[in-house]
């Protein structure tokens, strides 16, 4: 061994080494301390909240597809209601019609879903701003349209739509069905939720932000805008392709009055609410698109869409970045004040 060699050898054994010294970040412990309290929370509550957690990992899954899209590759959508519906129909036909278990509906909805949602990139190629959000829209308003075409009456339902069954827990587990589907649906959105994550830190993922900030610095850094583009769009896709067919099993009916242009709106309010571009940030999106409608009609009937604008104003103007920067500037206020001075 040269001497070179044996003093490489010397600075790698003195060195500490990172994966065996580092500590949890505060990060990581938060993350640890919301999935202990997500555990808890079936068997302190009552069915019915469970059954409305559950609702919210839905919405807080296809928000998160619309962030990926929107969020983090700058492509505007005003669509993602008819991925929604697209998944939601694919769980229910192939549970319905072909006895399908409901486990195996998740993969084939987002593959579904994804093949649409990158077809339907291709020619968004050519769409940018509000032209590419006027042709989302046309996709939604357009799905509840095709759902009710009477040639697809015998596949989708109709205006009656679909009726399917809760799956049961598995034999010997000792929950009921709701709070099976809430863990199901947790395990889920905590794998997808990773692997947004991961995808975001991933050499693809600095590419998708890298077009978002500026397409013509990314593309003159060699990056293929198009491709990453409908991929991204497919990824989106089929994220709130997974949503669907987990809100239409939690739900047990589909219908195409379902999956207007309103669901539309209220994802991407969720989007903004829970703070653009931020992976935590859909979950808080998720609460508010499920939640704060029920307050607003709880106050008054008549007036749920006046009081449900007064408090989306509301909440923008304390969180103009969305919960996400609300929660990131309070911590760093936080750190601020405890330093000594």
């Amino acid at each position: 061994m040269t001497v070179p060699q044996r003093e490489a050898v010397a600075l790698a054994s003195a060195s500490p080494r990172p994966s065996v010294l580092a500590k949890p970040s505060t990060r990581h412990l938060l993350i640890a301390a919301t999935i202990v309290i997500a555990l808890v929370i079936p068997f302190v509550f009552k069915s019915f909240f469970v059954f409305q957690l559950t609702l919210v990992m839905v919405y807080g899954l296809a928000i998160l597809g619309l962030n990926l899209l929107t969020g983090f590759n700058g492509q505007f959508s005003l669509g993602h209601s008819a991925f929604y519906g697209i998944g939601a129909y694919t769980a229910a036909i192939l549970m319905e019609q072909l006895d399908l278990a409901y486990y195996w509906t998740l993969p084939c909805a987002g593959a579904v879903c994804f093949v649409v949602g990158f077809l339907f990139g291709l020619p968004a190629l050519r769409l940018q701003g509000l032209y590419l959000a006027l042709a989302t829209f046309a996709l939604a308003t357009a799905m509840p349209q095709i759902l009710k075409f009477q040639p697809l009456e015998p596949l989708t339902g109709g205006v009656q739509g679909i009726v399917i069954l809760k799956p049961d827990p598995p034999p010997g587990v000792p929950l009921d069905a709701d709070q099976w589907l809430y863990f199901f649906t947790l395990a889920v959105l905590l794998i997808l939720f990773a692997g947004a994550a991961n995808l975001v830190k991933s050499r693809t993922g600095r590419a998708i932000m890298a077009i978002r900030d500026h397409p013509i610095a990314a593309a003159t850094m060699g990056i293929n805008t198009a491709l990453y583009k409908t991929l991204t769009f497919g990824v989106s896709a089929f994220y709130t392709g997974v949503a669907g067919a987990l809100g239409a099993i939690a739900i047990q009916f589909v219908a195409p009055d379902s999956f207007t242009f309103l669901l539309s709106v209220s994802l991407l309010v969720g989007l903004v609410v829970g703070g653009v571009g931020s992976i935590p940030g859909s979950l808080f999106g998720g609460v508010f698109v499920l939640f704060v409608p029920n307050i607003a009609e709880r106050v008054s009937t008549g007036l749920a869409g006046a009081i449900y604008g007064v408090i989306l104003l509301l909440v923008i103007y304390v969180m103009p970045s969305g919960a996400a920067g609300f929660v990131r500037f309070a911590a760093a206020k936080l750190q601020w004040k405890g330093k000594p001075r």
